[in-house]
């Protein structure tokens, strides 16, 4: 394969992950038909001064300005369906007027940074051009309080009269990214208002702004927006609805607030036509038809996942017109345009920040080894001179280094004389300067019990393995492992013994790969097997490999291609067993990367978000447990739809399927995702590592005891579960409370019909009408946006980063007897294996990705954490329960910490063993290869 130049390495990191050049894309966007909420022209307006608060939080500090108080005409209206809506009655009223004082937290950004100067600048030509003009009127941030009762008409809602929050064209938001400043308003209200349950905005600047929350002490009354606020003059003419944070199951919805409840679910529906703008909120389903760049050539095009012939979850609609060459295929962003997510589900500043940060690091690191590779004569091998020693010596590549790092855009970064943390990569978990390069067998074994891919290993059930594939179409699939394949390594043991004590178990990626392997083969620089591994279980609890069956198509069923490996006698089956672990490692990196962690996790969970926004009201109970576990997630999707699994990108050109990677996902959709099988409990006795046992307080005893992710797991599981079931039960007393929820039935409906419109007619998806249904449904959806993310997320670099060992593609077959290159194999088969591996910059490329998705960001939200636990300020209850998981979750991190340190487990515990901390429940920032988010956050 031909090395890559160093300018095409930098340019394919920067492609991956793509620096944000931040302009205000809001200002390009044109008003959209949504329905929502104007003011009416005939009500009076209150122009407030406005003052910001002692000690504003997030380290926000205000300072006093003085603001005129005005009275200004109102400047939009209403159409007649929202005057109905929104209205205050005409008619006079002498009902007493009571004063509610607000608290307004606005969070800076650097979108208001960037926009500043340009507003200074068109403010200070326009008062040149027009010097009486007022340059204030008409503008600022305009509230109205909507309560929960109906005006005496019996029409409408009571509504304040609206209050002006006005900061000046020349007036700063102090304080960094990040900051909130709070200021405060004043609100006119009847005395007999009542409680105000939504508080409507309207934005008269030129720029949008983040609106943190809303509060009004007096009534103990809270507003968490947490959402971009669009200008009306630009964008959005109508008024945005915040409910305050009291939850209502739909039936429940005071009178006053259930039209508007119904009407914001509309607007975020949207009617399925257009090109989405990124101010957009909107969330509407689409098919993977964007993966491909047709335009680009024919080797750019992919298949269209989702339908009959590729069967596929949903995504976010970003309503992007067709490609030139492909009408059915969508185009690929232009320019500097990114895929579209909805507004509010894009990254924060101090998270974007330290990705621009992790990028610049990944292209620096990666100079070197791609001049390497461009003179030819640099092996994989080489990649340890880039791995930090334990002194920081270092290498003599570094030099070089040292040049490149005083040039933009790396003195940025301001590394000052620490050049070696630039350029030189923290040492991978699984990485010895003191052991081989190669994967050992007690590791292999460890690994599939507690790496990054514990999710493939089962217990054997049938010896020979039998495979599902039609032997009329792929050839013969009669196994070639026979029983003086293993006898010899399963401690005197009848294989018939082993099977019925729980010692065989296997890794089957068989019947994954076979279907693609001519295809496969037919890449450059891409050569695979269908593998099948055996391991036995030890007295020590430890799996140990004792067969690898290799597997090629042969078109014909009375034939097979098919070779067995067993440990090796002497040097030349030790790299043959060497070259047959390898080819196991290969498939195993792509199911993992492929397989569970985008299709099992990603791809699968976006319909449910995108479903929850649709159908969910923010004020329901249900939308507000799974609010955090929503977090990023449609924002890292799209993201890996734009620089990841796109064609061309880098998992294509990192695992050996290449181009045929999003296919095989869909055959693994298609043949064997269920939903209902999911949960842990579920998914492990499925593969045969647990069986039913009620005793136990999981529920199910496991086959193997010293199993770290699925006995870590079971601990996380089961405190889940159990809040789950304290947070249902609280709301749902009965199955007719399930039955008459119609937002959340038309929830897992759309979960279900839109989300996963090729599996609608399964009959193994569970049924939604007990809350004992709900419970397991929720629990299993937030077990796998947290726990199982963090064990395939967080385990990429430390587990799977160093190439050597656990190699993501191959590039040659073994050679047997009568081909051209077995007697090179023969002369010095080390040298003709380490050919086989990645080269060196395809290592130090992967290594770079692996460090940026196995990072947690500094402002990660840790599963038992909760910041809006004043959502349930009026239910204890529901505290208790949060506070209770809370408690549960340091527990487990402490029981974790003590199994770590438990000589008996093996797997977890030992001399050059490392500690399974990948279901610990927190973590500091960086490269950890520990902690859980509470979301899909990278």
């Amino acid at each position: 394969m031909a090395a890559a130049g160093t300018k095409s390495v930098m340019l394919g990191i920067l492609d991956t992950y793509p620096l944000h050049v931040h302009n205000n894309g809001s200002l390009l966007c044109q008003p959209q038909p949504h329905l929502s909420i104007g003011n009416s022209p005939s009500t009076k307006e209150r122009r407030l001064m406005m003052h910001p608060l002692l000690g504003s939080s997030s380290g926000g500090s205000g300072t006093k300005k003085k603001f005129r108080v005005r009275q200004t005409p109102t400047i939009a209206a209403l159409t007649e369906g929202e005057k109905r809506v929104l209205t205050m009655p005409q008619e006079s009223s002498t009902t007493a007027i009571t004063k509610l004082t607000a608290k307004i937290a606005l969070r800076n950004s650097s979108n208001n940074n960037k926009m500043f100067a340009k507003n200074m600048m068109n403010t200070a030509l326009f008062n040149i051009f027009r010097p009486n003009s007022q340059s204030h009127t008409n503008k600022g941030l305009v509230l109205q309080l909507v309560s929960t009762q109906l005006h005496p008409n019996g029409r409408e809602a009571k509504l304040s009269d609206d209050a002006v929050l006005e900061w000046p064209e020349d007036d700063v938001v102090l304080g960094g990214e990040g900051t909130i400043n709070t200021y405060k308003v004043e609100f006119c209200v009847d005395s007999d208002f009542g409680v105000p349950g939504a508080v409507a905005v309207l934005n008269r600047h030129d720029t949008e702004f983040f609106l943190e929350s809303i509060s009004i002490q007096q009534l103990n009354v809270h507003f968490p927006c947490q959402s971009w606020v669009q200008p009306m003059n630009k964008i959005d003419p109508h008024k945005r609805v915040f409910f305050s944070n009291k939850a209502y199951l739909p039936l429940e919805t005071p009178i006053g607030l259930k039209e508007l409840r119904e009407r914001e679910l509309r607007q975020l529906r949207g009617d399925g036509r257009g090109h989405r703008k990124s101010c957009d909120r909107i969330y509407e389903y689409d098919v993977y038809n964007d993966l491909g760049d047709p335009d680009k050539g024919h080797e750019f095009a992919r298949p269209t996942l989702g339908g009959l012939h590729n069967p596929y979850p949903t995504r976010c609609r970003t309503g992007r017109p067709p490609t030139r060459i492909d009408s059915m295929a969508e185009s690929r962003p232009s320019g500097s345009e990114s895929i579209y997510v909805p507004r509010d589900e894009e990254l924060a500043d101090i998270k974007r920040h330290a990705l621009d940060q992790a990028k610049l690091i990944a292209l620096a690191r990666n100079i070197v080894p791609a001049l390497l590779d461009k003179m030819g004569n640099e092996g994989v091998l080489k990649v340890d001179n880039f791995i930090k020693e334990a002194r920081h010596s270092e290498s003599k590549y570094m030099g070089l280094g040292s040049i490149l790092a005083q040039l933009p855009p790396w003195n940025l970064l301001n590394l000052g004389a620490n050049i070696e943390e630039l350029f030189k990569f923290d040492p991978p978990k699984i990485f010895s300067r003191e052991k081989s390069h190669f994967l050992e067998d007690d590791e292999f074994g460890r690994q599939v019990l507690a790496g990054q891919n514990p999710l493939s290993i089962e217990r054997l059930k049938v010896f020979p393995p039998v495979s599902k594939l039609d032997p009329c179409k792929w050839g013969s699939v009669e196994s070639a492992l026979k029983a003086e394949h293993i006898i010899d390594h399963i401690d005197g043991m009848s294989i018939q013994q082993a099977l019925e004590e729980n010692k065989l178990f296997i890794l089957d990626y068989h019947d994954i790969f076979l279907p693609f392997l001519d295809r496969i083969n037919a890449l450059d620089d891409r050569k695979a097997y269908a593998t099948t591994t055996i391991f036995f279980l030890t007295k020590m609890g430890t799996l140990k490999p004792i067969a690898i069956q290799l597997a090629l198509p042969t078109m014909d069923p009375n034939t097979s291609s098919k070779q067995v490996l067993t440990p090796p006698v002497d040097t030349t089956a030790k790299w043959l067993w060497q070259f047959g672990k390898a080819h196991v490692c290969s498939n195993d990196a792509f199911v993992h990367t492929y397989l569970h962690h985008w299709l099992r996790i990603h791809a699968t969970m976006e319909p449910f978000i995108i479903a929850a926004h649709r159908q969910l009201s923010v004020m329901h109970p249900i939308y507000k447990l799974l609010r955090p576990h929503m977090r990023y997630t449609l924002k890292t999707n799209a993201t890996s739809r734009e620089t990841l699994i796109n064609a061309g990108h880098i998992l294509e050109t990192n695992f050996s399927p290449g181009r045929y990677s999003m296919q095989m996902t869909s055959a693994a959709y298609r043949d064997w995702w269920q939903f209902d099988q999911e949960g842990l409990p579920a998914d492990l006795i499925r593969r045969g590592l647990a069986v039913p046992d009620e005793s136990q307080p999981q529920g199910v005893r496991l086959v193997i005891e010293d199993y770290p992710y699925a006995a870590d797991g079971l601990l996380i599981w089961s405190s889940i579960e159990k809040l789950v079931k304290t947070y249902v039960n609280y709301y749902y007393k009965d199955v007719y409370a399930i039955s008459s929820d119609y937002e959340l039935q038309s929830w897992y409906n759309e979960f279900i019909n839109l989300g996963h419109p090729d599996h609608k007619n399964a009959s193994w998806w569970p049924k939604l009408s007990t809350p004992e249904n709900l419970i397991s449904i929720l629990t299993t959806i937030i077990w796998i946006v947290t726990a199982q993310h963090a064990v395939l997320n967080f385990s990429q670099y430390h587990y799977g980063g160093y190439v050597p060992m656990r190699p993501t593609l191959m590039r040659k077959l073994i050679p047997r007897e009568g081909d051209l290159d077995y007697i090179d194999f023969v002369m010095d088969p080390q040298r003709y294996f380490e050919s086989s591996l990645p080269s060196l910059s395809q290592a130090t490329k992967f290594m770079a990705i692996t460090s940026i998705g196995s990072a947690h960001s500094p402002e990660e939200e840790y599963i038992g954490d909760r910041n809006d636990l004043c959502s349930w300020s009026e239910e204890p209850e529901i505290i208790d329960a949060f506070n209770q998981f809370s408690m549960e979750i340091k527990n487990i991190e402490t029981e974790i910490e003590k199994r770590n340190a438990d000589p008996k487990l093996r797997n977890r515990c030992g001399d050059g063993v490392i500690p399974y901390e990948l279901l610990m429940p927190w973590s500091g920032q960086g490269v950890t290869g520990r902690g859980v988010p509470n979301s899909v956050t990278a």
